[in-house]
């Protein structure tokens, strides 16, 4: 591992980033993490009650570190099998931090180590197909619409919602801001 990557006592990933730190998510951050899902900026793509709990078994959760606060969630859960080896990612950050570059630093960091060490030659995202804010910051990384995922969604007062998936070949992830 380089200085971008480091561990915990328990082997657990500590990413660096050029903004953020990212590190495993605690039952401590919780209460912080609601509380930006309940920020009506972030509410409008991020449901409360479909975030998934620290302790669920197939997402592993990073708490985002800006200037030593939590700032947001990011989170990955993946396939191993070598012959589909492959991992999803989603993120909220808190709306304090929009426009900043700390979801895009976030992700570029993730999906680093996720190709550089985790050995994932393809990653997906599925934003809310209205959500032009992450599907910008998506493309910047690299990734591609693949289709419209219909009726994806259940949003508050129960009409479905449009996703639409994205992907990243390792070999198409654009690692730095100006590249």
């Amino acid at each position: 591992m380089t200085d971008r990557y480091a561990s915990t006592g328990d082997g657990q990933a500590i990413l660096h980033g050029r903004l953020v730190t990212l590190r495993p998510a605690t039952d401590a951050d919780a209460p912080l993490l609601l509380k930006i899902l309940d920020e009506p900026d972030v509410a409008l793509w991020w449901r409360r009650d479909e975030w998934e709990r620290l302790d669920e078994k197939d997402a592993v959760t990073f708490a985002i570190v800006l200037d030593g606060v939590v700032a947001g969630c990011i989170q990955y859960d993946e396939e191993t099998d070598p012959d589909y080896l492959s991992a999803a990612v989603d993120i909220f950050v808190t709306a304090a931090a929009h426009g900043r570059g700390v979801g895009s630093d976030a992700m570029r960091t993730l999906i680093a180590w996720l190709v550089d060490v985790r050995g994932h030659h393809r990653l997906t995202v599925d934003p809310a197909a209205a959500n032009a804010r992450a599907i910008h910051v998506y493309e910047k990384l690299g990734f591609r619409p693949v289709g419209v995922l219909r009726q994806y969604e259940r949003v508050a007062g129960g009409s479905w919602r449009d996703a639409l998936l994205m992907e990243l070949l390792a070999g198409e992830f654009v690692r730095s801001e100006g590249s």
